[in-house]
């Protein structure tokens, strides 16, 4: 089967694994990128050895598939761009910048009968995939995402910036609609949310505990998920973790020791990377196959959750700052 051409617009530091993973695949053939800096792009484009193009219109008329990869204040304008051109898309996370533009590329993917995929990779880690076997409608959900402060994202809260991807796992663990959201911030390098915490509850009584910072000394993410089977402890930055599953009532008692009432079990992610296997999965959704591609429904479910908490936070922090 002949590959798919395919082109990336924005090739900073997201874009341009994206654009190495294509040249590497064997579902797309790597027929360009773009990018607003002409140094950048003409750097990226060399060590791949395709052309950059100095115009996002005309990569788009060379290709059938592309990845947007320009900061979220351009998501609209660059997806919008590239369903008009007829070129399925899988649009980095999040969707856009409010609900309002992301209905609008959805009406436009519906209508140019096209792929629509968002870049929500933490769902292709290899140890949520681990433990997706085992997973069982967990009914508390607790997530750490820790990063130190980098200028790319600050045009943008945290929130949208590194919360959403936790925002999505919870959505997708859990099948309850969202019944209420609390949640609190604030802004320390920029004027923007830089650390927020959103407590998520659903009509099933699942809740979900997430917290998300920029302005950490050392990264990390973690996810912790309780079932009634057990829980699981994972670390998705190392790709390792636990399952901690329940054995039979009868196997021992709280005097024994919980040893003999829990069997760990191991688990570690497979190899590979995750945005590989995310490429991947655009590359069954445009072939018709069943893919665990995001969809951009999903995606702008997310947002929607995402602009909630945000909307929360900022109340939160006028309110804090009319005190005495």
């Amino acid at each position: 089967m002949s590959r798919i051409p395919a082109g990336v617009v924005g090739v900073g530091r997201l874009g341009a694994e994206h654009a190495r993973l294509l040249a590497q695949s064997d579902a797309f053939e790597l027929a360009g990128i773009h990018d607003r800096s002409a140094a950048r792009g003409k750097e990226v484009a060399d060590a791949l050895s395709v052309p950059a193009f100095a115009e996002a219109e005309a990569l788009l008329d060379r290709v059938e598939a592309v990845v947007i990869a320009v900061p979220t204040v351009a998501h609209h304008e660059a997806a919008t761009a590239a369903l008009r051109a007829g070129c399925h898309t899988l649009v980095e996370k999040p969707l856009a910048s409010s609900l309002a533009e992301a209905d609008e590329i959805l009406a436009l993917a519906e209508e140019e009968g096209v792929v629509l995929g968002v870049g929500h990779v933490e769902r292709f880690n290899g140890i949520l995939l681990a433990a997706d076997p085992w997973l069982d409608r967990p009914r508390f959900i607790e997530s750490l995402r820790m990063a130190p402060f980098r200028a790319r994202g600050a045009d943008t809260t945290v929130i949208l910036d590194l919360m959403i991807h936790d925002i999505d796992l919870v959505l997708t663990l859990t099948e309850a609609p969202l019944e209420d959201v609390r949640a609190v911030g604030v802004p320390v390098i920029t004027p923007r949310i830089d650390l927020a915490n959103a407590r998520l509850s659903f009509e099933d009584g699942t809740v979900a505990n997430i917290t998300a910072s920029r302005v950490a000394l050392k990264a990390l993410r973690k996810l912790r998920l309780f079932q009634r089977s057990g829980y699981f402890s994972l670390d998705l930055a190392a790709g390792t973790g636990q399952h901690y599953r329940r054995r039979d009532p009868g196997a021992g008692t709280a005097i024994a020791g919980v040893e003999a009432m829990v069997e760990r079990i191991p688990l570690k992610g497979g190899g590979g990377e995750a945005l590989a296997r995310e490429l991947e999965a655009f590359a069954d959704a445009i072939a018709g196959r069943p893919s665990r591609l995001v969809s951009g429904r999903a995606g702008r479910e997310a947002l929607e959750v995402a602009i909630r908490i945000t909307r929360e936070i900022e109340e939160f922090v006028h309110v804090v700052a009319q005190d005495p």
